[in-house]
């Protein structure tokens, strides 16, 4: 069966790639699988590039290799004085994609941004769960349950957002892929049908590339929206063909099978810059690499056991073994690149005979622990797995006994944010809009717990001084607030912050119009590719 399936993929790549001869066909070697084609319900980069910078838009956009913010499908807006309305005015004449599986009969309204927030607010909508075991993790975890009061439409192309407070980052957070606009009449024709999951398989936008078809493990056809509301792409025909080893990937590359990849291995860097047919983008990366510790099990919910264990690591060892240079230790939970970072703040020496020590005032004798291990590269992580055999090792010199577990990469995201997850897991984080709520709150705030907060740590100290950052407006004030949160952080050790990684994006040389972008995702619209 493996056999066949491989060649099942090879031709179907094979196909694709004929189709050059009559049109312009660009082909990304993918690192993985999506876990599906709603960007509402995943927080996976993976995912949504397959998705959401693909197939769909959003009200307002980041602008290409940066985070400043453009108008999207929203062409203006306005902001009430007290900063609780957003009233967006909408493009006129925005065309839904039309397929094989649907055909839209009008234009974008306001219905359509209406039902593509709301059915993420924990409404009783047959939406809010029309997946099994889904969930709008990424609405849950900053919390727009609580945040947004209402979404009215004020007429077919305005739509206002009434919040229940003040929100700093809140048209950044629009921009952000959980916020995908997606079609309410498509919705409505899949609930009349009875065929609501089809929303997570057979995606349909107003974004640059229309859904063509997905061969599961192995290749994501897409073409361009002759109807893109900024206009027809440059390429015509899009390939995402999933290849799982960063190897092969660069091998692939190198023989112009594929024309751009993500995440080579440190090893392969020197070689692929060296080939006269590549060229290697490179720039420093708004991401971190952490141990998440379970601190809602035993003994993880004692803080000496969770530092004894980061001071029992030997972090630049990880470093040099998986990135060799091309990344630094981390100590804080957001990368030095960004603002409000606390540069006072002096991470946990490694020091195996302290760490010993800790174990012992804790009470704990004979500890055995999980360490899962991500099944894929990610910016932030080239090899989880040998990092955790590093992990391994050191531990094993203060008496730890570990054991390294991992699971497929949809499995891990869903499994490591459960309260009784067992042991600790290594995660990751690429900031999605530049501001540092997209990690502390995100990531480690109350709200997050049992989603992307990994952990499992609700610390109220910690939240009330994030969630009184994201409520004021004054820069300063916020900085100042975020950085007193890192410093109880760091006390409190809910995480090993393990590294900041440096990001290549290696491709052939007749790709143009490529941009490498600070919040780790993969856009292909504006992108060109020579014959």
């Amino acid at each position: 069966m493996k056999k066949i399936s491989v060649l099942l993929a090879v031709t179907a790549l094979a196909s694709v790639m004929a189709t050059s001869a009559w049109s312009k066909t660009l082909v990304y070697c993918s690192e993985s699988s999506p876990e599906g084609f709603d960007p509402g319900l995943y927080t996976g980069g993976n995912t949504f590039d397959a998705s959401s910078r693909t197939v769909y838009s959003r009200l307002v956009e980041f602008k290409h290799g940066s985070t400043e913010i453009e108008p999207g499908l929203a062409e203006s807006w306005t902001v009430s004085p007290d900063g609780k309305e957003y009233t967006f005015k909408l493009r006129k004449g925005v065309k839904f994609q039309t397929t094989d599986f649907f055909t839209p009969t009008r234009d974008l309204n306001a219905d359509d941004i209406i039902f593509s927030i709301s059915r993420q607010l924990g409404t009783d909508s047959p939406w809010a769960k029309y997946v099994a075991g889904g969930s709008y993790e990424y609405a849950d975890g900053m919390g727009f349950p609580k945040l947004i009061k209402s979404i009215d439409k004020v007429d077919d192309l305005t739509v206002k957002f009434v919040l229940n407070r003040p929100e700093a980052p809140f048209l950044a957070d629009l921009a952000m892929d959980f916020a995908s606009i997606l079609s309410k009449e498509y919705a409505d024709k899949l609930q009349a049908d009875g065929k609501m999951e089809q929303m997570n398989q057979q995606p349909l936008g107003t974004g640059a590339f229309t859904f063509v078809a997905y061969q599961p493990d192995a290749v994501i056809r897409y073409k361009a929206n002759e109807t893109y509301f900024k206009g027809k792409e440059k390429i015509d025909d899009l390939v995402f063909a999933i290849t799982p080893d960063a190897s092969v990937r660069a091998q692939k590359l190198k023989s112009g099978e594929c024309n751009i990849m993500p995440y080579p291995n440190a090893a392969d860097i020197k070689d692929l810059k060296a080939d006269k047919n590549l060229k290697v983008l490179e720039q420093a990366g708004l991401n971190v690499s952490y141990l998440a510790y379970n601190t809602m099990v035993a003994p993880f919910d004692k803080v000496e056991v969770r530092k004894a264990i980061n001071m029992a690591v030997n972090k630049q060892a990880i470093v040099d073994a998986v990135f060799q240079g091309s990344a630094k230790v981390a100590t804080n939970p957001i990368p030095p690149t960004m603002w409000s970072y606390n540069k006072d703040i002096k991470d946990d020496a490694f020091n195996p005979d302290e760490a010993k020590k800790l174990l012992e005032k804790a009470g704990v004798k004979d500890l055995s622990m999980k360490i899962w291990a991500m099944p894929v590269s990610r910016p932030y992580m080239l090899n989880a797995r040998r990092a955790a055999e590093l992990m391994q090792a050191d531990l094993a010199k203060i008496g730890v006994k570990v054991e390294i577990v991992t699971y497929d990469w949809a499995q891990y995201l869903k499994l490591s944010s459960a309260k009784d997850r067992d042991g600790a897991a290594i995660l990751g984080w690429t900031g999605d809009n530049g501001d540092p709520d997209n990690f502390l709150d995100t990531l480690l705030g109350c709200d997050a717990v049992g989603g992307n907060n990994r952990a499992q740590w609700c610390n109220k100290e910690f939240d009330d001084l994030v969630k009184k950052a994201k409520q004021t407006a004054d820069l300063k004030e916020r900085s100042k607030l975020y950085e007193e949160a890192q410093v109880i952080f760091k006390r409190e050790a809910p995480w090993m912050t393990i590294d900041h990684s440096e990001e290549f994006i290696p491709m052939t040389k007749n790709v143009s119009g490529y941009h490498q972008d600070p919040v780790g995702v993969h856009r292909f619209d504006g992108v060109d590719i020579a014959e």
